[in-house]
């Protein structure tokens, strides 16, 4: 950190991310969160990639990003995370726009609630292919670029407590193993990447109060999920905000690398 700050100076300064970032299925609830918690911390540019039903939706949300934060350079492409060449291309649109690319968090993802017994090959490998293949194919093109600067940079992964645990009741097998993937490849792409000081970490969420956890059909299972989780509650899409810009500091997180941070209301400890 520079010399010669005040102490409200470095405060301001350790959490400070004033830099770039792709955040991958942004246009969703919990993506949307962290970007507008990565404009609040001083990002300078947001690429949002997204699938354009996605996109179209969100999109008051984002136009209240444009109009809340005039300053930054908020950018919105249409990608398909499982398609390579997609992604390669929206990586360097972005390269291109933004000037850098300082970290990169990976939201898109999809949930199968399909018993095991019941689940075709085509729904199985849908699930990997997006939560970790498309991950990974995400990483590896902006790994590209951030070893080309020489400026190194931040790997955030969206895992999840069912990478580690089975979650009940909902059968969700490949969901499961498509983030306990996801948890792994953090700590391998960690060690791989640490000498071009890229940092690759990932966050855990537990039960988070979204559109996806609510609804009358779905009543019987949250009252499960409450009572397994020693806060009593679900979390709100905000509460990841805080782990996310420790992860995407220049300063702060600076030394952590190779971790798996859970957010998750304490579920994971039994």
């Amino acid at each position: 950190m520079p010399e010669g700050l005040s102490a409200t100076q470095r405060a301001s300064r350790r959490f400070s991310v004033d830099q770039n970032a792709i955040v991958t299925g942004g246009a969703g609830n919990l993506g949307l969160e962290a970007i507008r918690g990565l404009l609040e911390h001083g990002a300078t540019g947001i690429a949002i990639f997204d699938l354009l039903q996605t996109l179209t939706s969100a999109r008051s949300e984002i136009q209240s990003l444009h109009t809340d934060f005039p300053q930054a350079n908020i950018i919105t492409l249409e990608v398909d995370v499982t398609d390579d060449k997609a992604v390669e291309k929206a990586v360097e649109e972005t390269k291109s726009k933004l000037g850098s690319i300082n970290a990169l968090l990976c939201f898109a993802g999809v949930v199968a609630t399909t018993h095991a017994l019941e689940m075709s090959p085509a729904e199985w490998r849908r699930v990997l292919e997006i939560n970790t293949t498309g991950s990974f194919l995400c990483a590896q093109a902006v790994a590209k670029h951030m070893i080309a600067s020489e400026q190194g940079g931040s790997v955030v992964f969206i895992a999840s407590v069912a990478g580690q645990i089975t979650l009940f009741p909902q059968p969700q097998v490949a969901y499961n193993v498509s983030k306990a993937g996801v948890l792994h490849m953090t700590k391998c792409l960690a060690a791989e990447w640490a000498r071009y000081g890229i940092r690759v970490n990932s966050i855990s969420p537990g039960y988070m109060d979204t559109i996806l956890n609510s609804g009358d059909g779905l009543a019987a299972a949250r009252k499960m999920w409450l009572e397994r989780t020693p806060l009593g509650r679900m979390g709100a899409p905000d509460e990841l905000v805080g782990t996310i810009i420790l992860l995407c500091s220049r300063y702060a997180g600076r030394y952590i690398t190779g971790e798996n941070v859970n957010v998750d209301g304490g579920l994971n400890v039994f």
